[in-house]
């Protein structure tokens, strides 16, 4: 049999249709070996998680004074990493959710891409929270002795629901993927085969299995989208509601939010390039994806220069005491070159380029959105410690290493250790299953034929 057929329901007339998939969607879009700098680049990544695992054995051995975290600076680049991995996470709603239920049909090719974003980041988001704690041994005392009123209880809570519904986003529209598998890839590994066969959970093509993954599929939609918002408001409140000069601002939420749609967006362009070329998926994910990328990526950055402005202008017009001090750390003293750096190359130049078409196409706005993913990580770093660095008591009689911060070399093996883990459960999905829906491709491919 050189095609499979999938079926499906037409939603105005409720007629069954029955869709053959070309055997060229099979052949370019099944999982296909390792090649040799696929391989190179996977013992790239174990090399990196093998010495961030050493070092938190460091940490967890010593405590977190190996840390360069104080009585004052208590929160470093542990915090600014999850919020980082939560604000690259919300870009599974952003494809999945808010495309989807606005019609938006030249989606499909990037759902996948960006489910897996999401999935890979909240899962290290949370564990980067559990390296943070000098105890990890009684995480488990927020389950039991966890109090409503506490943001963090709030975070917890969020996460825990947002990781939950992000995985049914990514594995049910998978099922009918994971049976194209089942039947197609005879020649794989053993254990390979019986994973298709396992989690295809009895997959048969019925019009009935079709509804029920359709529904689901809207469902989740509608409930991802209130949950994305939840939690990346929720993860601001835990500094607004903190006293601290920085972070005492009501703007907080819709700034998170914000700044994550517009990280998010630059991820899964930054992904989508190296997945399209790495595995020559030209013809599915086309210049036209980056270019409605790129102006995507515009509106974002837009509405994030927004909450920017208004974020620093307001408090830098007032010039209170101690929160100029800290404007003025960010403006004009130690950390000005990187805030300047996150503002103008990590946002303005990259709304100036992406305005005109050349700067849309692939190599340019592959290029233009790893800086602003770059850009968007220093911002979180910026958020967390300069205004920890000054507080509204003085520092007095202190060691003068309080006043400044500079992570270890542990915080930096461990924090790169989890990039390279979000990279490493991005690689290891994409090479089981298909990057691109297969059946969603179908049924599209199927639609523009008619």
């Amino acid at each position: 049999m050189n095609t499979a057929t999938i079926t499906s329901i037409n939603e105005e007339t409720g007629a069954v249709e029955r869709h053959k998939i070309p055997q060229v969607l099979l052949d370019d879009l099944l999982p296909k070996r390792l090649t040799t700098s696929g391989k190179l680049w996977m013992y790239f990544l174990l090399t990196v998680m093998a010495i961030g695992a050493y070092a938190y054995f460091t940490q967890l051995k010593n405590g977190l004074v190996v840390t360069d975290m104080r009585d004052y600076a208590s929160w470093g680049i542990y915090i600014s990493n999850f919020v980082f991995f939560v604000a690259i996470s919300l870009v599974g709603s952003l494809i999945s959710a808010v495309l989807k239920l606005t019609d938006v049909k030249w989606r499909t090719p990037l759902v996948r891409i960006s489910e897996i974003i999401a999935v890979a980041s909240i899962t290290f988001a949370a564990l980067i929270i559990i390296v943070d704690m000098g105890r990890p041994d009684r995480f488990w005392h927020l389950f039991v002795y966890g109090r409503i009123q506490s943001p963090i209880m709030w975070d917890v809570i969020v996460i825990t629901t947002y990781f939950t519904i992000s995985i049914l986003l990514l594995y049910i529209p998978l099922l009918p993927d994971l049976a194209i598998c089942r039947d197609k890839l005879t020649g794989a590994a053993k254990w390979k085969r019986w994973c298709y066969k396992f989690f295809a959970l009895n997959w048969k093509n019925t019009p009935r299995q079709y509804k029920i993954v359709n529904d689901s599929i809207k469902v989740l939609a509608v409930l991802i989208i209130p949950l994305a918002l939840s939690i990346h408001t929720v993860t601001s409140w835990l500094f607004a509601t903190t006293f601290r000069v920085g972070w005492d601002s009501s703007n907080f939420g819709p700034y998170f939010v914000a700044g994550a749609f517009m990280a998010g967006a630059a991820a899964v362009t930054a992904i989508m390039y190296v997945v399209r070329e790495h595995y020559n998926l030209q013809k599915y994910i086309t210049d036209k994806h980056f270019d409605h990328m790129g102006k995507l990526l515009v509106l974002l950055s837009l509405i994030y220069l927004y909450f920017n402005v208004n974020e620093y202008l307001v408090p830098g017009y007032k010039m209170k005491e101690v929160e100029g001090d800290q404007l003025k750390s960010l403006f004009t003293g130690n950390y000005a070159p990187m805030f300047w750096s996150v503002q103008i190359l990590g946002l303005a130049i990259p709304v100036i380029i992406l305005l005109f078409k050349k700067g849309r196409r692939p190599i340019p706005i592959f290029i233009i959105s790893i800086v602003v993913v770059i850009g968007a990580w220093f911002k979180r770093l910026l958020i967390v410690t300069p205004t920890l660095l000054h507080p509204f008591i003085p520092m007095q009689n202190v060691p003068e290493s309080w006043h400044h911060y500079v992570p270890t070399w542990q915080e930096w093996a461990i924090t790169s250790a989890s990039l390279a883990g979000v990279f490493f459960i991005i690689q290891i999905f994409i090479r089981l299953f298909p990057v691109i829906s297969i059946w969603e491709m179908a049924e599209e491919t199927e639609t523009e034929a008619k």
